[in-house]
């Protein structure tokens, strides 16, 4: 997926909404690409945002169909990786959580699986090793051709686009039903965070927590004037590290900024005020957000009638 245009966008205060990649159709693709039969019924009572779990069974039930789609066009392709639910806990703005950053630390662990998944899953290794016109072949039965695109504006500014065409828009159409109706909302809904961060930023409320941390951090020895601040110094001082030492460190680090998080409520405050400013933003984009917490179940319905395994 590729954007339009840059977007500046100021830095997240505290979790956001994570955004992933979308795919369109253009209502002409083939049966394997049809949405899937069964109806799902969704009242406005019954809409939500989806647990991490249940995210994960929908990328699980993606790969599946991608899956199908290529071997059925003729290529090999295999499940994965998806994100386990520890790891979507890393690159939060605060962790709070003492005993995940004991373990994990800052997730230098995820970071460093998914790069090797970059570079040896065998979803690259074996593109990469066909002749260049079947790895053409293959790449634009896989993800389609940026000829003919879906584009949509955000709410920031900026257009964001992907193909209309391929495994991918396949396995979502199938799933979401209608995947231009479901590219516009998703990305409407996920592309909020810079319409309200510069809010929570100015927040006297998390100024005073972020305050309130860094005297914490400061009698602790470490002494940093925001989290933002600490994950640099962070970087620069494991540069140099081989990645078994900066992970101790990192861990010692992490379980410090946690402690205090806990100790100044920072964590919850900062949590308290992502949902406090987002719920406000999204009143503007009712429409939008309800569409897309309704195709979300509706994939989540499917998805469970997928062999995924």
């Amino acid at each position: 997926m590729r954007r339009k245009f840059s977007i500046s966008v100021a830095v997240a205060a505290a979790a956001c909404i994570t955004a992933g990649c979308g795919a369109g159709t253009n209502g002409t693709t083939n049966s394997a690409e049809q949405p899937m039969g069964d109806t799902v019924a969704i009242s406005d009572s019954e809409l939500r945002d989806l647990t991490v779990p249940e995210e994960m069974e929908i990328e699980y039930a993606e790969y599946a169909l991608v899956k199908e789609c290529m071997e059925n066009k003729g290529f090999k392709y295999w499940t994965g990786p998806v994100a386990s639910v520890a790891a979507r806990r890393a690159g939060r703005y605060v962790n709070d959580d003492v005993a995940w950053a004991k373990k994990y630390g800052y997730g230098r662990i995820f970071d460093e699986a998914a790069e090797k998944d970059r570079r040896e899953h065998p979803n690259v290794r074996f593109p990469n090793a066909l002749p260049r016109k079947d790895r053409i072949r293959y790449n634009t039965a896989l993800n389609g051709d940026y000829d003919d695109v879906l584009r949509v504006d955000l709410p920031a500014g900026g257009t964001i686009e992907t193909p209309r065409e391929g495994c991918w828009a396949g396995a979502r159409t199938r799933l979401y039903g209608d995947l231009e109706a479901w590219f516009k909302a998703k990305k409407t809904v996920t592309s909020l965070t810079p319409l309200y961060v510069p809010d929570i930023l100015a927040d006297e409320r998390l100024k005073r927590a972020v305050s309130a941390w860094s005297h914490c951090m400061g009698e602790a020895g470490r002494p940093s004037s925001s989290p933002d601040e600490l994950r640099e110094k962070r970087i620069a001082l494991t540069a140099d590290m081989n990645s078994r030492d900066a992970g101790e460190f990192e861990a010692e680090l992490a379980v410090a900024e946690a402690t205090c998080a806990v100790k100044t409520s920072l964590g919850k405050i900062s949590r308290d005020l992502e949902r406090e400013y987002l719920a406000t933003t999204l009143k503007k984009y009712g429409k939008e957000n309800a569409a897309y917490q309704r195709m979300r179940l509706t994939a989540l319905s499917r998805a469970r009638g997928i062999e995924t395994r």
